[in-house]
């Protein structure tokens, strides 16, 4: 299944990189993502689709996937109670995760290792910490691990830039990084993925506590995804080219602004920095308030 989304900006940060003086980038990379319109509107019903299909996954264990069996609408009902969001909610955490879950899933082929929102919701001590977290099985057979960063804000000026990146400096703190993946061989769901077993082996391995987080920062993938509202989606139509180029613009001086930002911030002095590769992604929507409110009132219908 692929992302039923049009990807406009797909490559390393240095190809779209604008800076006086670029360091740190070779480990950086952009992706931009955009919803179609019919009608006149932006297709909101594609968008939510895409989150409830998601949901389902991250939001459940796999022995509550596995007692519910086929029931399609089942699971999704199990899986909105276990959100327990009220009318008060407005931050749309859930819909930002479980987008970049699908992002991970469908774009990235990462197969998931934690349902994050159902510990997040389920268990205090594994509230903290990555928004996702994937294995990618490599081309060459290697691994590499990915924890993300998923926010949905209402802009992405450079204040919203400063927040998610201090976000994501702790969450390559070694002792963060040492606790998910605790989380990880706690609940052993990489023996239901199927694997070669020497893989798993050296999954372990990299993952065992006793054992240096040095060998895994090359192996670390940090995905963030910036869901965000915008006055050029909220004013368009049309997949226009006029509305393409505005966007890739949009999206490539807000990359070039995040990465000064983190450039220019204590992130930098992590250990082994540069062995850690970044993904931003970007995602445009015309009204935050818009869509969390409709998210809230069809999770409510469902669990009435």
């Amino acid at each position: 299944m692929a992302i039923p989304f049009k990807i406009i900006i797909d490559c390393p940060f240095k190809d779209v990189c604008r800076l006086d003086k670029p360091e740190h980038i070779d480990k950086e990379l952009v992706l931009s993502i955009i919803n179609d319109f019919e009608d006149g509107k932006w297709r909101q019903s594609v968008f939510e689709s895409f989150i409830f299909d998601n949901l389902k996954e991250t939001a459940l264990s796999k022995k509550e996937i596995e007692i519910l069996g086929d029931s399609e609408f089942s699971i999704l009902k199990k899986a909105i109670g276990n959100l327990r969001i009220t009318d008060k909610d407005k931050s749309g955490s859930e819909i930002a995760e479980a987008l970049l879950y699908g992002i991970m899933r469908h774009h990235y082929n990462a197969l998931p290792v934690v349902p994050k929102i159902f510990y997040k919701q389920n268990v205090n001590d594994y509230a903290k910490g990555a928004d996702s977290v994937h294995l990618v099985i490599e081309p060459t057979g290697d691994f590499s691990l990915w924890f993300g960063e998923a926010k949905f804000y209402s802009s992405i000026e450079d204040a919203r830039l400063s927040t998610i990146i201090e976000s994501v400096n702790e969450t390559i703190k070694t002792d963060k990084i040492r606790k998910e993946n605790s989380i990880i061989t706690n609940i052993k769901q990489i023996e239901d993925l199927k694997l070669d077993a020497a893989l798993v082996a050296k999954i372990y391995e990299a993952l065992d506590e006793k054992r240096s987080i040095d060998y895994l920062k090359p192996k670390l993938h940090i995905p963030i995804l910036l869901l965000h509202e915008c006055e050029i989606t909220k004013a368009e139509t049309k997949l226009s080219d006029d509305y393409l180029n505005k966007i890739k613009e949009q999206h490539i001086e807000r990359a070039n602004a995040f990465v000064k930002k983190k450039m220019e911030s204590e992130i930098i002095k992590v250990n082994l920095y540069d062995e850690i590769t970044f993904h931003l992604i970007l995602f445009p929507i015309p009204s935050k308030e818009e869509i969390v409110k409709s998210f809230i009132e069809k999770c409510n219908a469902l669990v009435r």
